[in-house]
């Protein structure tokens, strides 16, 4: 049960919300999320530790980038990410976000991975 509180209370903050979101999809820098989300590094970083401390992302270092990834496999929390990634009109926000995301990867405006 402690799990799924846990899942919950990542999920009740808009930020942390957006970035998971977002890394449903990709892995990302925080220069990448910062641009989608349109909020400064600070915050981005700091929702990104926590995310990262209770084990929800990982991350990798790339060169001189750390790219985040989702550390989740967790049924229920595929079916919340699949539910709200298939109903975006719902969600004007998520919409703009996975939009902006799109858009950074046609046109190649994403920083260097390795792999």
């Amino acid at each position: 049960m402690t799990d799924l509180i846990e899942l919950f209370k990542m999920l009740s903050d808009e930020t942390r919300l957006r970035i998971l979101l977002l890394l449903s999809k990709k892995a990302l820098c925080v220069c990448e999320i910062c641009d989608i989300l349109n909020e400064p590094q600070p915050k981005v970083s700091r929702h990104l530790t926590k995310l990262r401390d209770m084990g929800f992302v990982k991350d990798e270092r790339q060169g001189q980038w750390i790219f985040y990834s989702l550390n989740i496999q967790d049924e229920l929390f595929d079916k919340i990410f699949q539910c709200i990634s298939g109903n975006t009109n719902l969600y004007p926000v998520i919409k703009g976000d996975m939009e902006k995301l799109q858009v950074k990867m046609r046109e190649n405006k994403m920083c260097n991975r390795t792999n």
